[in-house]
């Protein structure tokens, strides 16, 4: 998008542009581009975090109440734009954009000390316990079940597609702590220690051969009442929240769009592989234009629903169409699939550019942005009585 940017929007965009260049060191780029799944590996995630926090930039999403630069929505996009061109490593957004905003929301005082500076430090790395089997989508039917005994919760149950668990040591959980009720009013919302005795972590590997996804075990886990954010019962309410500030403040585009040219410029384009990576730009272009709306709108206090649901889905679609064009382009040289993992400790050695030895492992791994985050069949069907009252 050809956005007209203010002197002072010039001068914050230059001040990033001169960040990036000095801290974005070689092992984080080469991190960043031989990333098959969605978020970076942790040693590479780490060093970027830290950077960012020693700069005063890795919590731009926050109020600055709460720890945040203070920067505007055109800031915050300009910045995710410069990341995204400058090939920045992704960082997950388990701890700092979902359980972060969460705590300083709805946390208390003793919660917001304990977890918010761990969190920005990288001391604590989170997970998020919501999907269990038979309760993804219909979230409000999940099983996993807290009795309250003394000062403390027994959690029992199995949580689902949780990624980066195997690195974790917070887990941020959707729990049932009163089955009379109903669904919705009975959810609570625990922090829960991964060290504690009883949880158990099995990894799910995709058909990628990306390790991000886990199975969850909670056994008899002890978790103290401390630990619960908000009130019991307002689990449902929080969740809410946190998937509305998930979907509402975060561009897509900017990382689809510096993804798409970097396509462009590892593959010679050309007839029907041409016009489709025209048609993908200009969606993302599109969507780009929504997204900044969207935040502008919430920085005037709007609500991010229905739209923010439309993003994602759209995201997700483009998404798709560009790891699909990238193996169509890349021919044989595309179908590379490589099993070991991370890729960038072996520093890639594929046939060709590294697009070429990472497009079958993307491709594959794309195929769960419409289902991750709310299946796209569901978001139709929020969106249609959200926005069009069907």
């Amino acid at each position: 998008m050809d956005l007209t940017l203010t002197p002072p929007q010039q001068a914050f965009r230059d001040a990033v542009r001169a960040f990036l260049e000095t801290a974005l060191t070689p092992d984080m780029r080469l991190g960043a581009t031989l990333t098959s799944g969605v978020f970076a590996e942790p040693d590479v995630a780490g060093t970027w975090q830290a950077a960012l926090e020693a700069q005063g930039s890795l919590v731009y999403f926050w109020p600055d109440a709460h720890g945040g630069p203070g920067w505007s929505a055109v800031e915050r996009w300009i910045f995710e734009t410069e990341c995204a061109q400058a090939g920045a490593p992704v960082l997950p957004g388990m701890g700092l954009k979902l359980v972060g905003p969460v705590i300083y929301t709805y946390g208390t005082d003793a919660q917001r000390d304990r977890f918010l500076p761990a969190l920005r430090q990288g001391e604590h790395i989170w997970a998020q316990g919501f999907s269990e089997p038979g309760s993804g989508s219909d979230l409000a039917s999940l099983r996993t079940r807290a009795m309250r005994d003394g000062d403390e919760y027994v959690v029992n149950g199995q949580k689902i597609w949780t990624t980066q668990a195997q690195f974790a040591n917070w887990l941020f959980a959707l729990v049932r702590t009163d089955p009379e009720v109903k669904a919705q009013r009975g959810i609570s919302f625990l922090l829960i220690d991964m060290a504690s005795p009883g949880v158990t972590v099995r990894p799910i590997l995709s058909a990628s051969g990306d390790h991000e996804l886990n199975e969850v075990f909670l056994e008899d886990v002890r978790v103290p009442v401390a630990n619960r954010v908000g009130a019991e019962g307002e689990g449902w309410s929080i969740a809410k929240f946190l998937l509305e500030n998930e979907r509402g403040g975060t561009g897509y585009a900017p990382q689809l769009l510096a993804d798409l040219h970097r396509l462009m410029r590892a593959a010679a384009l050309t007839g029907t592989l041409a016009d489709r990576a025209v048609r993908l730009r200009l969606e993302a272009e599109a969507l780009e234009t929504t997204e900044l709306r969207t935040l502008l709108e919430i920085e005037a206090g709007e609500p991010p629903a229905p739209r923010s649901l439309a993003n994602k889905l759209i995201a997700s679609e483009i998404r798709q169409g560009i790891e699909g064009l990238a193996v169509d382009a890349f021919g044989l040289a595309g179908l590379q699939l490589r099993a070991d993992r991370p890729f960038h400790h072996g520093e890639g050695g594929f046939e060709g550019p590294p697009e070429a030895g990472l497009a079958a492992a993307r491709y594959l791994n794309a195929r769960a942005w419409s289902i991750f985050g709310g299946t796209s069949e569901i978001q139709l069907n929020i969106i249609a009585r959200a926005a069009l009252g069907l």
